[in-house]
């Protein structure tokens, strides 16, 4: 009977149906619900170094199933499947993701079917490709089988166990551990183990619409880092562009569901890196002094890319390397997209815009003849009635003069061109040669002359007279280059269809160049449309109306916030101030009339009965009286009743300037945010 009873004792230990209470019954419960195997679904993961750390990120559904697909095909050796609205290269038998329109360092792709993860660590982390399917034999044989708690050694001498499916973990090897022989349980806290991407907690897009409606290229302004987090062009573009995106899901969903609109491309473009590549911050390390060294190399990186902008040399590189790269991705973009039919714009960020704005102002139309080109206004002079060499001598009064000028065919521009010895071999005293001199050459300054040649020290903007190079686009007015070096513009192959400015310091770089005024007639020569939008706190940010409409004060234009409307801190703030208007008015008016009555002169006696109708008609005429008041100093209905303002034709006749709206907390104190408010607008400006 003992012998009986040992081996039911024994066949009931071997029984896999153990009590309820053990933890072996949770097993076989989850073992029920899902006995039968399941292929796991993979997807797609590249690797990328963020904070010096290696972080997998996930393609968007739509590319890991096109990845998929080539996989499955069976000839990855040599499939390059394009990713990200086709700004990556993904080459299937490299493993490796590569950048289409930039350089970036490329990054390592994985198809991932297991991961797991730390304590300490945020997202999970893919196995690799050869140990996954090692992984997945070994579950699929503990499924099919009914037999877990199989352990797996890593090809790092780590061990995974397979516990259940829904507890599976892996064991890091502890120093010392195999001289104590400690179990796996005794090495430290084990890490997370997860089959399938559904299984971990990651975000992953459905994709970007195949459709591009519009191109948009982005040149950043001074120095590598374009935001407070040194994040660099291409990362703040890329977060423009998500945006853009969440912004067309949220806003024309319908729309964008029945394939009426597509999306908007945002491309950088990268000067900085060519720029500091030609040797001159050897040459600047050579004379920079050792203290205060990471200031001093953050002047030199950053701060004096304005002033290479200002020398002949590196100007000249400058324009050269942002022309060339926006020709170059756009010619690249057109092999890429060739049934793109959309237009194209341009957006520059601080010195990027001004340096945007002086390639197009140097910019002529291929389509247009001479004749048109002569047609076309100068930016900075006005096109009234221009006064005569014969007027200008009589301001300074020296017309006894003008027939010497008469004689040698000498008019206002060749007299600007004209030296002290010049005007004294005509036979000019002292005197009036130096009024002549220091009048014409402060007029050219200021106002600008008609300049024949464009070898002048002020650049080359005549983009009314034909050139035989197509590096000069000139005007027959003064150039936008007064103050700077002469350097050569390339063409652009394309003509933008808006220009965008942000936080843009075009409007004083133009008032320290001497220039005064834009020509309300002035366009691009290749651009319709230009808009100038800034932080109202930015520090580096100028308008640009006032240039074109010096005599009318008004404000710019207020972009509403994407959600509409306003921000309540900002329409708190106009109430408060209507309310604080009406109360002065009121008060104004009571108190004007007191004063009137005090200081009124007594009348004589009058008759019972007259002084009784005049006290009647006092209390009419006074409310008649403070009602003119009101009415009189009430600034409301004015504003409303205001005419629409006409800023010239830089915009194509609509406003120019546009302000955004600041924070609630960016209102408290202004200046805290001053260097923050210049960076904002890659996540501001939406």
């Amino acid at each position: 009977m003992s012998s009986v009873e040992s081996q039911q004792e024994q066949s009931s230990q071997s029984d896999p149906s153990p009590s309820p209470n053990s933890c072996s019954s949770f097993e076989l419960l989850d073992m029920d619900a899902g006995s039968l195997y399941e292929p796991v679904s993979p997807h797609w993961f590249y690797c990328k170094i963020i904070d010096s750390k290696e972080t997998w990120i996930p393609f968007n559904s739509q590319d890991s199933q096109q990845l998929e697909e080539a996989y499955s095909s069976g000839k990855d050796c040599d499939r390059i499947v394009p990713t990200d609205g086709g700004r990556y290269d993904v080459h299937l038998g490299e493993r490796m993701r590569y950048a289409v329109y930039w350089d970036e360092l490329a990054s390592e792709v994985r198809r991932c079917t297991w991961f797991y993860k730390g304590d300490k660590d945020n997202k999970y982390v893919p196995y690799s490709e050869s140990f996954s399917e090692v992984l997945e034999e070994t579950y699929m044989l503990a499924v099919t089988l009914d037999e877990w708690k199989k352990k797996l050694e890593s090809p790092n001498r780590e061990i995974i166990i397979l516990h259940n499916p829904k507890l599976m973990v892996h064991y890091q090897p502890v120093a010392g551990s195999d001289e104590w022989g400690s179990a796996p349980a005794e090495q430290g806290r084990p890490r997370t183990v997860k089959r399938g991407v559904e299984n971990i907690s990651v975000d992953i897009h459905c994709g970007e619409p195949l459709q591009i409606d519009h191109l948009v290229f982005v040149v950043h302004g001074i120095g590598p880092a374009c935001d407070l987090r040194f994040r660099s062009i291409v990362q703040c573009v890329n977060d423009f562009r998500s945006v853009s995106l969440n912004l067309l899901q949220t806003h024309f969903k319908k729309a964008q569901e029945n394939q009426q609109i597509g999306r908007v491309e945002f491309l950088p473009v990268n000067w900085h890196s060519p720029l500091h590549s030609t040797g001159v911050d050897v040459d600047l390390q050579r004379i920079t002094l050792p203290s205060i060294n990471r200031l001093r190399h953050f002047t030199n990186d950053t701060i004096l890319d304005v002033f290479f902008y200002n020398s002949p040399t590196y100007c000249q590189t400058i324009v050269d390397t942002v022309a060339s790269e926006m020709n170059r991705i756009y010619i690249l973009f057109l092999q890429r997209n060739p049934d793109f039919k959309g237009s194209v714009s341009i957006a520059g960020h601080s010195l990027g815009s001004l340096i945007l704005f002086d390639i197009l102002t140097n910019q002529k139309d291929s389509l247009g003849d001479t004749d048109s080109k002569k047609d076309l206004p100068s930016i900075f002079m006005d096109q009234g009635d221009t006064p005569t060499l014969e007027e200008e001598l009589k301001k300074l009064q020296l017309s006894e003069f003008f027939s010497i000028f008469e004689k040698e065919k000498i008019d206002k521009e060749a007299l600007t061109l004209c030296t002290d010895k010049d005007l004294q071999e005509m036979g000019i005293p002292l005197g009036p040669r130096k009024k002549i001199l220091n009048y014409f050459r402060t007029r050219k300054n200021s106002m600008g002359v008609n300049r024949p040649t464009p070898q002048s020290p002020a650049g080359a903007n005549m983009s009314n007279i034909p050139k035989e190079s197509e590096f000069y686009s000139s005007t027959d007015g003064l150039d936008v280059g007064i103050g700077q070096v002469p350097v050569k513009y390339p063409r652009l192959i394309y003509k933008p269809e808006i220009f965008f400015a942000f936080g843009s310091p075009i409007g004083m770089f133009l008032t320290v160049r001497g220039l005064k005024r834009i020509d309300p007639n002035y366009r691009f020569p290749t651009c319709k449309g230009f808009f100038n939008i800034y932080h109202p706190f930015d520090p580096v940010a100028y308008r640009i109306e006032p240039m074109v409409v010096p005599g009318v004060e008004f404000e710019p234009m207020l972009i509403p916030h994407h959600k509409g409307r306003k921000r309540m801190h900002l329409e708190l703030r106009e109430g408060l101030t209507r309310m604080s208007m009406d109360l002065k008015n009121n008060l104004l008016g009571s108190l004007r009339m007191a004063w009137k009555s005090f200081t009124r002169a007594p009348y004589p006696a009058l008759q019972a009965s007259e002084t009784a109708e005049e006290t009647e008609a006092e209390p009419e005429s006074n409310s008649e009286k403070h009602s003119d008041v009101n009415t009189e100093e009430n600034p409301v209905p004015v504003k409303e009743e205001a005419p629409p303002i006409h800023v010239g034709m830089l915009n194509g006749g609509q406003r120019i300037d546009y302000v955004l709206q600041e924070k609630p907390i960016e209102s408290f104190n202004e200046y805290l945010f001053a260097l923050q408010s210049h960076l904002c607008y890659w996540e501001l400006l939406w």
